[in-house]
């Protein structure tokens, strides 16, 4: 196996370069396709943090001041240059996150449609504007940038959700510290390294790769406005909390258990391609993943006979190779963790229809685990409640649509949810009912497209605004109402009364 010393050395982003870290600290990148340590990621001293973002804080006077239409220039420029090297960055992602290489190009696709959203910055900016709100007095609003913005990514999609974040920041005028996953950090440099190629003045996009360090002097740094984050619950909870202590403003996305109600009415085969990709793509490790399957009456049996005979075609294997459907997970502890479960939802009494342990991926090198299917998974299993993030999927049996929702709204998340059916007036219910802030209908995985916003509710979402698109623009700028009068000197007097329109 590979040394520390003999491998690359994943830098920081500072200033428009590389910047090797003095911190004396750093930690290993895998392969998850051979088990094997590819390069070292830098972790980043508190001073180094501050010199980031003192970096961005400098680079924020004159990037805000610099006019819309060059702003946008510069992005279709990014886009254009992203556009170009989509496999080189879906390789790196492949690499090292594992997942297919087919799956790693529709990443970066998406994520690229958050840079086409961000292109358009002049139109997303305009405010309204009132004539005559009182004699000779007109009243209007202006969107202003909130200075050095941070974002704290996670492993699994490391292209996507720094795209989610960074091209809106730097559109509204914001400079901008990326605090990528080290499980996964190199696409982060690319994209640097792509925005510098667009013409992006140096310090406005900055990376600082690293560990708890590095997040926690991000969230108390005085001079760090704005915090986006993706990840797990507890710490979304920490990154929400610590960050709005320290007077920023945050938008922290956690954890999910998104279920998919499929009722007896459902096309069974079009449900069960739904699951199986939806469960098993990327082997799991997708907030959005359908993690239960809700099934209504005697739906049930014929669904799971379908979706058994889809998993049976499913190619585990490395995610470079041809053909492969489904790659390895991220870490050995991550696989060895995911795998606990089947035991433990077969000793708390569900039925293990698929053991993924016994598929011979899960003996080559690297971290392999084939798909899981669990059935009879009920509230209160463990299975059920975590949120596993692996190619673990479970069915939940129910007797009617509103046991369903009811098992829907009990669930402490409400990130994403789908149904299936056939039935119109059903499916119209349930997107009024449901208490999820993200709803397919037919549709497994319902990410929106760029021009809405991603984001869940209850102990999915801490904060008030969800991700990228319109509520992205305001998440990244304050507003500012500017009432004015240019009138004639002549009638200008004293008047200590309260302001009157009328």
């Amino acid at each position: 196996m590979a040394t520390v010393a003999a491998i690359k050395s994943v830098n920081h982003w500072i200033s428009g370069k590389p910047v090797a870290s003095k911190s004396g600290r750093s930690g290993k990148v895998w392969n998850p396709a051979t088990g094997e340590a590819h390069a070292a990621v830098d972790f980043a001293s508190v001073e180094e943090v501050d010199h980031a973002v003192a970096i961005a804080k400098e680079a924020f006077h004159s990037w805000r001041a610099t006019a819309l239409s060059r702003r946008s220039e510069i992005l279709f420029k990014f886009r254009e240059l992203l556009d170009a090297n989509r496999r080189k960055i879906a390789e790196l992602i492949t690499l090292e996150h594992g997942k297919t290489l087919a799956d790693a190009m529709g990443e970066v696709a998406r994520g690229l449609e958050n840079v086409e959203f961000a292109c358009g910055i002049p139109n997303l900016l305009k405010s309204g504007f009132t004539e005559q709100a009182s004699r000779g007095v007109d009243v209007y609003q202006i969107r202003q940038p909130l200075g050095v913005a941070a974002g704290i990514t996670p492993f699994n999609f490391p292209a996507m959700v720094p795209l989610w974040m960074f091209p809106n920041a730097i559109a509204c005028g914001n400079t901008f510290v990326l605090k990528p996953s080290e499980k996964d950090p190199s696409a982060s440099l690319l994209l640097a390294e792509l925005m510098q190629k667009a013409g992006l003045p140096d310090g406005v996009f900055n990376v600082v790769q690293g560990d708890r360090i590095a997040v926690d002097r991000l969230l108390e740094h005085p001079d760090v406005k704005s915090i986006s984050f993706v990840g797990s619950t507890p710490i979304a909870k920490h990154i929400y909390e610590t960050g709005t202590r320290n007077g920023k403003r945050v938008q922290a996305l956690g954890g999910a258990k998104n279920h998919m109600l499929v009722l007896p009415d459902a096309d069974i085969g079009m449900a069960a391609d739904a699951a199986v990709s939806a469960g098993y793509g990327s082997a799991g490790e997708r907030c959005m993943a359908i993690s239960v399957v809700v099934a209504v009456g005697a739906v049930a049996d014929p669904l799971i006979e379908a979706i058994k005979e889809r998993m049976a075609k499913v190619r585990v294997g490395p995610g470079m190779e041809d053909g492969n459907e489904m790659g390895p997970l991220i870490t050995r502890e991550h696989r060895d963790k995911v795998a606990s479960y089947v035991d433990n939802a077969r000793n708390e009494g569900a039925k293990v229809e698929v053991d993924g342990r016994k598929d011979p991926v899960s003996k080559r090198e690297g971290f392999f685990l084939g798909a899981t299917l669990l059935d009879d998974v009920k509230p209160g299993m463990r299975c059920y409640e975590d949120e596993i993030f692996g190619p673990v999927l479970s069915v939940a049996r129910v007797n009617t649509y509103e046991e369903g929702l009811r098992m829907i709204h009990d669930n402490p998340y409400g990130n994403g949810v789908a149904i299936f059916t056939r039935d119109g007036g059903a499916a119209r219910q349930f997107q009024f009912d449901v208490e999820v802030g993200m709803v397919g209908i037919n549709v497994p995985i319902p990410v929106p497209v760029s021009y809405y916003s991603f984001g869940g509710w209850k102990a999915s979402l801490f904060g008030d605004l969800h991700m990228y698109g319109p509520e992205g623009i305001q998440f990244y700028t304050r507003g500012k109402v500017v009432t004015s009068r240019w009138p004639d000197p002549a009638t200008s007097k004293v008047d200590l009364g309260f302001p009157q329109m009328r």
